[in-house]
């Protein structure tokens, strides 16, 4: 039972493999309240002194991970993991509705420059005379 509980342990380096992010990220995390920093085994023989990370805590990096992914700040993910303990659904909602309000903002700003890029585009193969009004619309007035 031990051996098997063993296995599934990992160093510092095992997680941040796990988590697709490098070991400073691991400890940066760690520095902001996100992941805790297990205590070192005091125990002698091989390994001592080795910190090792459960399945919990791959299960916090991938969800810090994920939330990343889907735009939420470090301060907001602090937020919906203490939540989870909480299980307090209405504020992560409202996060998420805060995120997606976010998200749809960033959408129209990126179409909107879609637009005026692809204006241009056409404008600069219209054959018209003079400078090209893409490299005209970047320069600084």
């Amino acid at each position: 039972m031990v051996r098997n509980q063993e296995a599934k342990e990992r160093t510092i380096a095992g997680l941040a493999r796990e988590g697709g992010v490098g070991v400073e990220t691991v400890r940066y995390y760690q520095r902001r309240g996100l992941l805790e920093t297990p205590e070192r085994p005091e125990h002698p023989g091989f390994g001592s002194g080795v910190r090792r990370y459960g399945e919990e805590a791959v299960r916090r990096l991938r969800f810090i991970r994920s939330a990343q992914g889907a735009g939420f700040m470090l301060e907001q993910i602090a937020e919906l993991i203490a939540l989870d303990a909480t299980e307090e659904r209405a504020r992560a909602r409202e996060l998420a509705t805060e995120r997606v309000a976010a998200l749809d903002a960033k959408i129209a700003e990126l179409k909107a420059a879609r637009d005026a890029l692809a204006r241009l585009a056409h404008e600069c193969s219209s054959g018209s005379a003079g400078p090209c009004p893409i490299i005209t619309a970047f320069e600084p007035e």
